[in-house]
Parts: structure tokens; C-alpha cells; sequence
């Protein structure tokens, strides 16, 4: 009996310690059970398709007031004035195994899509730029993690949906206006294969100031086939690429991402230098997911460095700043990708556009913009 009682307590101490171990890979199994739907995928069982002609396929455009208009404290929504617009793809919203597409009345999905995203990433971008953000029928999370193919129809799909929207933003937009590309996570997926598709080799890359495709893996040596879009390795730098995948200490890599292109959104450069917790001029607390959030900048949150393809964070210091509605494993930053260097990428899109404007001819005149939207002005606090 007593025997007994050793092997399970060394069975139970290994399994523990497994469980400990591939907590990671774990994280994403039981996410990928728990929200794989149960049917295949089905083009004639899809949602209705959007009508980009229409304004109310559109999270955020410049003519309607939406959650992409916020502006913390300091801050200012300078749309009104700006002579650049901005691309802008959410990232996965969906957190449901009903459909591999969402529909775009998911109550749910919008809420998030809406207060976190809208207000927490796209306005990043207001300083500078009118805002252009379609609704799509994005993939659910599972997509990412399929094997059977299911999950590459869906994404497809969705590209399809945001190839369409883009097309229509460029017959909204003035001919030969400058334009920013913008997104995070599923939204960046679909964004890289629309720059490689559309953009690179073609007369729109002379159009294009800046991609920000944050919070999804993307190899050097696949952006160098490209051929005429670099990474982009100052703070000034046009027609380049930006992104970043923010973790902490203990988060855990799957599989070799080490040539994944990372731009430190502190220093705004391509290389493994420390940027310095007080160098990061405003993180941005939301403070939750509806109209009762009271949002909050906080400066000095985090510090980063580039190294092995991710963007290190050494130490959180505030307690504000959580997971958001779904977690991707201890110390993985993934949902704060935005939020952590707020200010930094709002000054940095600011930054960038001047820069551009200065070196380029367009029919619009340079916008005036705000005080508190001056690359060298300091942090805000709420």
C-alpha cells in the first residue's frame, strides 16, 4: 500500500512539473480545443460579406465620430487638420468556436474590437492621420492553430474582406495622397500579405510612409525577398516596416524566431540596444472594456530591448496593465503590444509624417500639428 502511495505521489509530482514545463504549448492546446468550431469551414455558410461603399462597414473613418477619435489627457485627436490617412486592421476580436468567421454584429467581438482596440490602438494614430478602419470577417483565434486547413480558409476569407476595404480606401482617399498601414496580430497577418501582394513592386510604395504591422512574426529574410521595403531602423526612416512582439522574462518561444524583424519602439531602432524604463514617455492603462473605463497614462511602465527576434521587457512597473480578455501564457505581452509604448508610437507616427511631408510634394498642405503632438514633447499624465 505504502508503495502505492510513493508511485502516485512521484506520477503526480512528475506530471506537475511537465505541466510546469509546457505550460506554454498547453496554453495554446486547450485554446485551440475550446475554440475550434465543430463544423468545417463552409465559403456558403460564411457570414454576409461587407460593403465597403457603405460607411457602416467601417469601425472608424474621419467623417464619423468612433472610439478610434479618443485622445487621453494632453493629448489631442488633430484628424480634422491631418493631411495623411491611415489604414487600420484590428486584431482578432473573436474569442468564439460558433463560426471560423465572425460576423459583423458580433456583439461581443465589437465591444472588445471597439473600447480596446479602437481606443487603445487605432488612436495612436489620430495625431497624425484621419482613420480608416474596416470591419471584416475576421478568423477566430483557433485559425492560427489549425492543422486541418479549416483555419486557412477562414483567414483567407478574412483577407479577402480587408483586400476589399483597402481597395476602397484608396477611392476615399485623395489620388496620390501619403498613406500609413496599420495593425496588430490577425490584423498584421493580413497586412503583410496585402504589402507583399499589393504594395511592394507597385507604384503605391512610393505612397506609403510607414507599415506598422505590430504584434505579428514576421522573418527578415521573408521581408527581404520583397526586395524595395527594408526594416525601417530610425526614427524617421519611410517606405520601411515597424514591428515588435513584446514579452516578458519567462514567456516562451515556439519555434525558432529568431530572425523575426524587431523594431524597438523606445529607440525606434533595428538592433539589440537597451531602451531605458524612462525613456518611455506614456504606457496607456484603458481601465476596462466600456464607456465607463477611465483611461490613464502612466510613464516610465516599461523598458525593451530587441533580442532573438522578440521585444524584451525586463520589468512591468504597474500593476495596471493586464491581460486583456485572453491570456497567451505567463509574461507574454502580446494584448500590450500597443499600450505599453503608447506615447513613444503616437510621437513616432507624428515624426515620421513630418518628415515625409518635408521631402515630398503632395496637393494637401502639411498639417499643423498640436503642441502635444510634437515628436519632442514630453509625457502626459491622467
Amino acid at each position: 500500500m505504502k508503495r502505492g502511495w510513493v508511485i502516485a505521489l512521484v506520477v503526480m509530482v512528475l506530471l506537475a512539473v511537465a505541466i510546469y514545463v509546457f505550460r506554454g504549448p498547453l496554453t495554446f492546446l486547450s485554446m485551440r480545443i475550446a475554440l475550434t468550431p465543430s463544423a468545417d469551414f463552409s465559403a456558403a455558410d460564411a457570414p454576409q460579406a461587407p460593403d465597403y461603399t457603405s460607411d457602416a462597414a467601417w469601425a472608424a473613418l474621419p467623417s464619423t465620430t468612433d472610439l478610434a477619435d479618443f485622445a487621453a489627457i494632453g493629448e489631442t485627436d488633430g484628424q480634422a487638420q491631418a493631411a495623411v490617412d491611415v489604414f487600420f486592421v484590428y486584431p482578432t476580436t473573436y474569442y468564439k468556436d460558433d463560426g471560423w468567421n465572425a460576423p459583423l454584429d458580433d456583439v461581443d467581438a465589437n465591444r472588445i474590437m471597439e473600447h480596446g482596440v479602437l481606443r487603445g490602438q487605432a488612436s495612436a494614430y489620430n495625431a497624425c492621420c484621419r482613420i480608416f478602419a474596416p470591419r471584416y470577417r475576421q478568423a477566430t483565434l483557433a485559425a492560427f492553430f489549425d492543422e486541418s486547413g479549416n483555419g486557412d480558409q477562414a483567414l483567407a476569407l478574412a483577407y479577402g474582406d480587408v483586400l476589399a476595404a483597402f481597395r476602397q480606401f484608396l477611392a476615399r482617399i485623395e489620388p496620390d495622397a501619403p498613406f500609413v498601414l496599420a495593425g496588430h496580430s490577425q490584423g498584421s497577418a493580413h497586412l503583410q500579405r496585402l504589402i507583399s501582394e499589393e504594395v511592394s513592386g507597385k507604384p503605391l510604395l512610393q505612397r506609403m510612409i510607414a507599415a506598422y504591422p505590430i504584434g505579428f512574426g514576421w522573418n527578415e529574410a521573408d521581408l527581404a525577398k520583397l526586395g524595395d521595403i527594408p526594416v525601417c531602423a530610425s526614427a524617421t526612416q519611410s517606405g520601411c516596416v515597424v514591428t515588435w512582439n513584446a514579452v516578458g522574462p519567462k514567456a516562451q518561444a515556439f519555434g525558432d524566431i529568431s530572425d523575426n524583424i524587431c523594431v524597438n519602439p523606445l529607440n525606434w531602432k533595428d538592433d539589440d540596444s537597451v531602451a531605458a524604463h524612462d525613456v518611455n514617455l506614456g504606457a496607456l492603462a484603458l481601465g476596462g472594456m466600456d464607456d465607463k473605463a477611465t483611461p490613464e497614462l502612466i510613464a516610465a511602465v516599461a523598458d525593451a530591448q530587441c533580442t532573438e527576434g522578440r521585444l524584451l521587457v525586463s520589468e512591468l512597473r504597474s500593476g495596471k496593465f493586464g491581460r486583456g480578455p485572453i491570456s497567451f501564457g505567463e509574461d507574454n505581452y502580446h494584448v500590450m503590444d500597443y499600450s505599453l509604448f503608447y506615447i513613444n508610437l503616437r510621437r513616432n507616427v507624428v515624426e515620421r509624417v513630418q518628415m515625409w511631408l518635408k521631402n515630398h510634394v503632395v496637393e494637401t498642405s502639411a498639417p499643423e500639428f498640436p503642441p502635444e503632438a510634437s515628436p519632442g514633447a514630453g509625457p502626459a499624465s491622467g
